[in-house]
């Protein structure tokens, strides 16, 4: 690893994670709440979540040489953030478990790797470029109320892109910090110091827990997740074994689970920054990204509640336009592989747009649905090629 180290790939790294914390921090913060946790408690989350992110994060990427990323599920914080009102914290430690045991099964079984393998590549490309098509849209957006700074940040980008494109995520990220600074909107006295502590939670468990958080947690976190994480890594040319990996982070979370760690799972946004040419020129050099991210996340976990203010310290703006410019050349990269077979580009072009869309139907995001679209866009068509070819015969 020392052999393939590069600055890049560490800023590349640091931008994974500052955009994974900063985007949804505040929703694991209301899953906890809505669930009854103390303070202790909420802070032993942070210290299961960001252990367990760190070292699936950094062992599965040095075993696989590839740029493997995990992230805790967002969408299933967002779904205990309603499921979870009045179930009490042992029985809801007790669903995060048997959730837990039902994704190690997947991965063990390979059912999951069974499904991912039968998803064309052109789905799987239009699917990465939907998902991350939304902070695009909220990088540029974010000029509406920070013009200087988004602009300043897009300008050094598109120079960086010319003059040193292996740092140009770097620069934009330092700029963004300098004009943050200079208009003295980077505050660090709300930033309180301090080890994180883990609290064990008994999980207990019953039927309702179970029905009501365990299986809809298990679900969202799969289709919501794990299949865009999937995608992912194969729309940037990586054949990453999906099985061990989601059998990791089911372990992982099994074993956290009574700390606060809910539900681990494949990233997908910020796993494409770590795969993107900005981490290295040399694919086969991408790894060290993920490693150095799952570094960060490790000492953000045991760090612990210092995260809130840290991160309250960047303006939005800031973080949304790093997350943006740093997946432009991903997102282009995946439209390209969407739309290169003409027979397949209609069916991609659906799947990309309802991804985009952010529609969420029965708790399920737009991961699962735009490749349910896609699917049947693209069977209806080959249904009808096929059925003219019969009928020419």
């Amino acid at each position: 690893m020392l052999r393939d180290f590069s600055v890049s790939a560490l800023v590349a790294g640091f931008v994974a994670v500052l955009v994974g914390y900063t985007s949804s921090v505040a929703i694991v913060f209301q899953a906890a709440a809505a669930l009854g946790a103390t303070q202790a408690q909420t802070v032993s989350w942070m210290w299961a979540l960001g252990l367990g992110m760190g070292v699936t994060s950094a062992g599965l990427s040095l075993w696989t040489r590839k740029p493997v990323l995990t992230a805790w599920s967002t969408p299933g914080a967002a779904l205990l953030v309603s499921a979870g009102v009045g179930v009490p914290m042992e029985q809801a430690v007790g669903a995060f478990v048997a959730c837990a045991a039902l994704v190690t099964l997947a991965g063990l079984t390979g059912w999951f790797a069974h499904v991912m393998d039968r998803i064309p590549q052109a789905l799987a490309a239009a699917l990465l470029a939907g998902v991350l098509a939304r902070f695009a849209f909220d990088a540029f957006l974010s000029a509406r109320t920070a013009l200087v700074l988004v602009l300043a940040m897009s300008c050094v980008y598109l120079v960086g892109r010319r003059a040193w494109p292996r740092y140009a995520v770097p620069a934009v990220l330092a700029a963004g910090v300098a004009v943050a600074a200079a208009q003295g909107r980077i505050d660090l006295s709300g930033v309180a110091w301090g080890w994180a502590v883990p609290v064990y939670t008994a999980p207990a468990f019953s039927l309702s827990a179970l029905v009501g958080v365990a299986l809809p947690l298990f679900v969202v976190t799969m289709a919501s997740q794990n299949l865009p994480g999937v995608a992912a890594q194969r729309a940037a040319g990586y054949d990453t074994p999906v099985s061990p990996a989601i059998a990791t982070t089911g372990l992982a979370s099994l074993v956290l689970a009574p700390f606060g760690g809910y539900a681990l799972n494949l990233a997908a946004i910020t796993a494409a920054i770590c795969m993107g040419r900005e981490a290295h020129e040399d694919p086969r050099r991408r790894y060290v990204a993920a490693v150095c991210a799952g570094g960060f996340y490790a000492v953000l976990g045991l760090l612990g509640g210092a995260v809130v203010g840290l991160l309250a310290a960047l303006p939005r703006e800031l973080v949304l336009a790093v997350a943006g410019l740093a997946l432009l050349g991903t997102i282009g990269s995946a439209l390209a592989a969407a739309m290169k077979d003409e027979g397949s580009r209609e069916a991609a072009t659906i799947t990309f747009l309802v991804t985009a869309s952010g529609l969420t139907l029965g708790g399920v995001g737009a991961a699962f649905w735009g490749v349910v679209a896609g699917a049947a866009a693209l069977g209806v068509a080959r249904w009808r090629r096929g059925a003219g070819a019969g009928g020419a015969g």
